[in-house]
């Protein structure tokens, strides 16, 4: 096997992992060729994938493969440079270096005598940790806006119905990405259509944060989604808070793009390190008409609706096609009888 065969092992291993707002990171352990060791880290607060991997290891000697720099600092853990060392990993091979500036593993691993490489794999482990960069760097969570379309780009019919546009296997990748994401975002004009829950029903997935954009403050206090106390509504200054009768967490928000950032900084002050957008036509539109949205999840059914209904994105239209959103597509696949689109605004 090759460094990018024990690097993509390891990478599989990080994705069973819940562990935001910590990194998603996996380690395997190879001694003469063959693999002795496999770790990840599985929660927030447990022990790390170099150490979950080393524990039953006896050999000295041996090849670490890790997703992500080793850290060389306290946290909920001890640093995980002094296990490595301790345990007589001769080498270690990682994928990308870690944005935070405490870490410094390869220095303290280089000063202990071990030898480190990296940049194996180093795209796609940062892809799969792009929400803890960004965070880690910017202090706002990461953006991603998944819609349900037809192949014509709508939402919903004339009359408002979109149940169910994509088919139940699109809905059960959507429930896996909810699962992913710290938080979940739309506007209120989903709660008022849907009544949705916004719940997370794929097996070993977390209710993410709801968030609800509700200016006015016209979610009712009866909605599904307030069925529990891990909800915040976003509010503006005109909003009646006194007058209205849920039990969710209200912030009250300037309007427009104030509005959105206001509520990008005060979700990542609060450690929520990424946001899944499941917004109507309006809400999807400010999210990428004002540069907020950092991915997108975009599902085809292999429909079309035809005439004026719906759109994914609904707002003022460009008058110059040099004016339309340029993305980069990062992915592609089939999803029973959709198509995925996984990609990024360039």
């Amino acid at each position: 096997m090759k460094d990018e065969d024990y690097m993509r092992r390891a990478l599989e291993l990080s994705l069973r992992g819940r562990p935001s707002p910590n990194p998603y990171v996996g380690a395997v352990v190879v001694k003469d060729g063959r693999i002795v060791g496999e770790g990840y880290h599985r929660r927030a607060g447990g022990c790390h994938a170099e150490v979950d991997a080393l524990k039953d290891v006896t050999d000295s000697g041996t090849v670490l493969y890790v997703t992500l720099e080793p850290c060389s600092h306290h946290g909920c853990t001890p640093p995980c440079v002094d296990a490595i060392v301790e345990a007589g990993v001769s080498e270690v091979v990682y994928a990308v270096d870690d944005p935070t500036e405490k870490v410094c593993g390869r220095e303290r691993l280089e000063e202990a005598g071990v030898k480190v490489r990296s940049e194996v794999l180093a795209g796609e482990c940062r892809r799969v940790n792009e929400a803890f960069f960004k965070h880690s760097v910017t202090g706002r969570p990461f953006v991603a806006l998944k819609a349900a379309m037809t192949l014509d780009g709508q939402i919903a019919s004339s009359t408002g119905e979109s149940r169910w546009i994509t088919s139940e296997e699109s809905l059960n990748r959507v429930h896996e990405l909810r699962g992913r994401y710290d938080a979940i975002l739309v506007g209120v004009g989903t709660v008022l259509a849907d009544d949705p829950r916004l719940t997370c029903r794929a097996g070993g997935g977390r209710d993410p944060l709801r968030v609800i954009l509700d200016s006015t403050l016209r979610t009712p206090a009866d909605a599904r989604v307030l069925a529990d106390d891990n909800v915040l509504v976003a509010a503006g200054e005109r909003a009646d808070i006194a007058g209205w009768e849920g039990d969710a967490e209200v912030i009250v928000l300037g309007d427009g793009r104030a509005g959105l950032d206001m509520l990008l900084e005060e979700l990542g002050s609060r450690g929520v390190t990424s946001v899944l957008v499941e917004g109507g036509g309006t809400v999807n539109y400010s999210f990428v008409k004002q540069g907020l949205a950092d991915k997108f999840y975009l599902f085809f059914a292999p429909k079309l609706m035809l005439g004026s209904n719906t759109p994914a994105f609904k707002g003022k239209g460009i008058t110059k096609l040099e004016d339309a959103v340029q993305v980069d597509i990062a992915s592609a696949e089939r999803v029973g009888p959709d198509l995925l689109i996984e990609a990024y605004p360039k």
